[in-house]
């Protein structure tokens, strides 16, 4: 048995690069360690996605430091409970990480805009002078979305749209400040995206869906 460059005790098997999966999955001495090893890893990752998000100066130390560890904790969880979907075609760490990095980013992006207030009013969408040359249809296409937003789309749903797609607030914060689920949001989104597409194939900026060919 060696001992990681983090200071935790790791299983031969571990630091051969052998099998991850078999060894998390086998309950016993080996299985602790391997855990307690990618669990270091996994901190690792989660705080260097919280300090390229610059959260530590927005959120203070204290409140990063408890986003990283429940990030960990959280991604370590995932990924003892998927590891039967893990399809070898990258190394183990590598998609062990990525758990952590989007465990990390979901919660700085939540614990920011706790401090700020979602954009609930409707917003003008002021449209931009169009561009000459072959900019110009590349605006009329953003001038028609633009327009499609208010003429397709109820309040709510320019609301709820703007506020996910456009302003990118977490789905839970949301539902929370408009008293509604998380189910119910994504219904809004659903009908919302619907609605523009229908929109933009009568304004002739988008082809209408082809039919589905009929089964032999």
């Amino acid at each position: 048995m060696t001992v990681t460059s983090a200071g935790v005790a790791s299983s031969p098997a571990v630091d051969a690069s052998l099998d991850w999966v078999a060894t998390l999955a086998t309950p016993g001495s080996t299985r602790d360690l391997a855990i307690r090893e990618l669990h270091v890893l996994l901190l690792r990752a989660a705080r260097a996605q919280v300090t390229t998000m610059g959260a530590q100066a927005s959120l203070g130390d204290r409140r990063a430091d408890d986003i990283v560890n429940q990030a960990a904790d959280d991604a370590l969880v995932a990924i003892l409970g998927k590891l039967a979907t893990f399809e070898g075609r990258s190394r183990f760490t590598t998609w062990a990480y990525k758990f952590a990095v989007l465990n990390a980013a979901v919660e700085v992006r939540r614990a920011l805009w706790e401090r700020r207030p979602a954009p609930l009013d409707d917003v003008d969408l002021v449209a931009a002078a169009p561009t000459p040359g072959h900019y110009v249809e590349a605006s009329e296409l953003a001038a028609a979305i633009r327009s499609a937003v208010q003429d397709a789309l109820s309040p709510h749903q320019r609301r709820v749209l703007i506020a996910l797609v456009v302003e990118e607030v977490p789905i839970d914060i949301l539902a929370d400040r408009l008293g509604t689920s998380r189910n119910a949001l994504y219904k809004n989104l659903h009908d919302a995206r619907v609605r523009l597409r229908a929109e933009l194939v009568a304004r002739g900026f988008l082809d209408p869906p082809r039919p589905r060919e009929a089964s032999a």
